[in-house]
């Protein structure tokens, strides 16, 4: 081979390996795309490699998602930030396929992307893909999208941010219940760019919307969107929007639901409290939250009463002694400590370290003795 033929040699062996029969040598393949990068220099990456791969129709997964996973490093092989926007026509592509792993490692390697290039680029290349995968023919690339969202918006002009904001309360109404999952899965990042103007109007009302939906998997999701919609909020905001939906979604008519408010209560509860410590304060918990721990407490699933348990130990000492004893009875108490102790045995340390929860157990079996040999 002659010196000249050496800078193709590389480029042959790849399209040849990626068209073999053998998924081991395509992906093989796919996995020394960085060195033959570097064998053909940046402007012949830019200019035959990146459209050779946006070209690619491998139907094999594991090649699909090795090729997410290695575009997401290689803006240093096509000649840095300025040249990023060239990396985003394939990972558009694989932003729209059946798998899922994929289409989130496609959207992983966006972000990171993303977050790198210049601002006039993500105006002129990144937000219209957002857009124009927000618009696709097929579920899968609206899902896609909306994992997008948090990194467009920051650099959008105001008229475009209008238009994001409206395209993605589309999204929390769309008609396939997956892509409100994964507006709901991803409104907590997308909040978290969005002025505080628009937060307690647009975004809140996007919030409402997937709160109230007709699929317990969108509502569930909805539930950690509390915690996250509650650390941006003011306090006061968040008792006035945040808690009245703690509580509804406490006696959702889904088991499914409910243990999700469960799981996530003492997260809830750092959330609607004041700053610094985001810890809601004694009063507010006795007013909001320690009704749902009754109501869940007793729920009729074992799993709603077990995530319960898992987390009443860590709210305890926020509630304070006294408040817990004089709010909850010992019977709501031991029905999800009964949980606790037979299913999650592992964490005996949580108890067995921390006295305020002790004493509290210890106080309310005092009281219920008490009570019961006065009645004898």
């Amino acid at each position: 081979m002659s010196m000249a033929d050496e800078p193709l040699y590389p480029i042959a062996v790849l399209i040849d390996e990626l068209k073999n029969d053998d998924i081991q040598l395509r992906l093989n393949s796919i996995r020394r795309l960085s060195t033959i990068a570097r064998a053909l220099g940046e402007e012949r990456t830019r200019k035959e490699l990146i459209p050779f791969l946006s070209e690619n129709n491998d139907d094999d997964d594991e090649v699909l998602l090795a090729m997410a996973e290695e575009l997401g490093v290689f803006i240093p092989y096509v000649g840095g930030v300025e040249h990023a926007h060239v990396l985003l026509p394939p990972l558009e592509t694989l932003c729209t396929v059946e798998e899922t792993c994929v289409r989130d490692k496609a959207v992983e390697s966006l972000c990171r992307i993303g977050s790198q290039m210049r601002e006039s680029d993500l105006v002129d290349w990144f937000i219209p893909l957002v857009k124009r995968l927000a618009a696709g023919e097929w579920f899968t690339a609206r899902v896609s999208a909306c994992g997008l969202f948090h990194i467009a918006y920051s650099s959008a002009p105001d008229t475009l941010k209008t238009e994001l904001r409206s395209i993605y309360s589309q999204l929390c109404q769309d008609d396939m219940p997956m892509v409100r999952r994964a507006a709901a899965t991803n409104l907590g990042k997308f909040a978290a760019t969005v002025e505080a103007a628009h937060l307690k109007t647009d975004i809140m009302s996007m919030f409402e919307d997937l709160t109230q939906d007709d699929q317990d998997s969108v509502r569930l999701l909805a539930v950690e969107g509390c915690a996250a919609l509650g650390k941006l909020l003011e306090p006061q905001d968040c008792v006035a929007h945040i808690l009245p939906v703690i509580v509804n979604f406490s006696q959702d008519k889904s088991w499914r639901v409910r243990y999700m408010v469960a799981n996530q209560l003492y997260e809830l509860c750092e959330a609607v409290g004041p700053e610094p410590t985001r810890i809601l304060n004694p009063e507010l918990a006795v007013q909001h939250i320690l009704p749902c721990v009754k109501e869940l407490s007793s729920d009729s699933s074992q799993h709603v009463r077990s995530a319960l348990a898992s987390v009443i130990m860590g709210m305890a000492p926020v509630l304070g002694k006294v408040k817990t004893m004089a709010t909850l009875s010992w019977e709501s108490l031991c029905e999800a400590a009964n949980v606790f102790f037979h299913g999650r045995i592992a964490r005996m340390g949580d108890i067995c370290f921390n006295s305020n929860i002790v004493a509290i157990f210890l106080l309310l079996r005092k009281s219920s003795l008490q009570t019961r040999q006065g009645l004898a």
